[in-house]
């Protein structure tokens, strides 16, 4: 029996107004860059032996004599931005990209990373201000939330339970980040939606693997604590040892993910036009492509422009990889993402006719030339 061609139909991005450049940092915390091998990117993003040991290694050593570690610029959030403001803006951009209304949606996923309010996640809060009268499930699986949401989709819409499902995917680390701490150099704030319908035949997800990474717990947590002020925040902090972890395990995960997809899609690494992987590292894309053994210009990588938006990451190389006219309609793509403490997945699909939303800002430095 033939499946139905379920994939996804329209994507936008939204990301909030303030762009961090590295300047804010040495002009807002000098103290901090000058300290920074004692703080914590460095103590997570140094190599283990006095050579590098494995891939990612390798391929993170250019970086080692940058304090930011090859971050450049990152989106956070303005006084009256949160969560729920920037899914809103990501949301209704792909309802309007793919010509739906909001009464044409019978089920939304809502993966954030951490909601609003301590308890439920954002996605009763988004239905109500998108104006939604359907199913609306809030989703966890950390980083790797748009592979998990787009598997769980594709398979409710197959699977005729729903027609159209709208997924929203956003990372908000800024608030919970220690400015005071050098992992704020890494970290922005992003939010993506794409809408899961059916498309023409032979298009849409062709195959996915997700495994757990149960060997990455205890790396990346969350620590309830106080602020400089005394007032009690949440704060994410990486445990000692995570470095060594996350090096030893990307490649296997990466790979492993990669060929089940591969498989379960009855296609070759070779036939696969685009790679969007998710790039929380200004070095992860060229791990990728040095572990699967592919061409760079079969991907692309955005860190320097975003520095690491964690689930939002494939979302937002997609979106680019089509506004830059990398994916076209019938191309095969490959997204990959690695959730610590979580999931790693792969999925293969046929692109279809797939509308984007409006365009982000530009960096930093084309907005500065432009203003000129």
């Amino acid at each position: 029996m033939t499946l139905p061609s379920v994939g996804i139909r329209s994507i936008a991005v939204s990301f909030p107004s303030i762009i961090r450049t590295n300047d804010y940092y040495r002009e807002n915390y000098p103290e901090l860059v000058a300290r920074v091998e004692q703080k914590t990117l460095s103590r997570v993003f140094s190599p283990t032996e006095s050579t590098p040991q494995n891939d990612f290694e390798q391929e993170m050593m250019p970086y080692l004599s940058d304090p930011f570690r090859g971050s450049v610029e990152r989106r956070v959030f303005a006084p009256g931005e949160n969560a729920l403001t920037i899914s809103y803006s990501a949301a209704k951009d792909a309802l309007k990209a793919a010509k739906l209304s909001s009464k044409d949606i019978d089920l939304m996923l809502v993966a954030t990373i951490f909601p609003d309010q301590v308890v439920p996640g954002n996605a009763a809060f988004l239905a109500a201000e998108l104006g939604l009268h359907g199913a609306a499930w809030n989703i966890d699986s950390t980083c790797s939330n748009a592979i998990a949401a787009l598997q769980t989709a594709s398979g409710l819409v197959r699977a005729g339970e729903y027609r159209n499902v709208l997924v929203v995917i956003c990372t908000n680390y800024s608030p919970f980040t220690d400015q005071n701490d050098t992992l704020a150099f890494l970290s922005g704030d992003g939010a993506g939606a794409f809408v899961v319908s059916a498309l023409k035949p032979n298009q849409g997800v062709l195959g996915t693997k997700i495994i757990n990474t149960a060997s990455t717990c205890g790396t990346f947590f969350s620590e309830l604590t106080t602020d400089e002020h005394g007032n009690p925040r949440m704060f994410i902090r990486a445990a000692k040892g995570t470095g060594q972890i996350l090096s030893e395990t990307a490649a296997q995960f990466l790979k492993q993910c990669c060929s089940g997809a591969l498989e379960a899609a009855g296609v070759t690494l070779d036939e696969i036009s685009f790679f969007a992987f998710n790039t929380p590292t200004a070095w992860y894309a060229d791990l990728c492509t040095r572990a699967l053994g592919i061409e760079k210009d079969r991907t692309i990588n955005l860190h320097d422009r975003y520095a690491n938006i964690g689930p939002m990451l494939p979302l937002t190389n997609l979106y680019h990889g089509v506004e830059m006219g990398k994916i076209r309609e019938n191309d095969l793509v490959l997204v990959y993402a690695i959730g610590s403490v979580s999931n790693a997945g792969a999925s293969v699909m046929r692109w279809g006719d797939v509308a984007i939303g409006p365009a982000p800002a530009l960096p930093a430095s084309q907005l500065a030339m432009a203003r000129k």
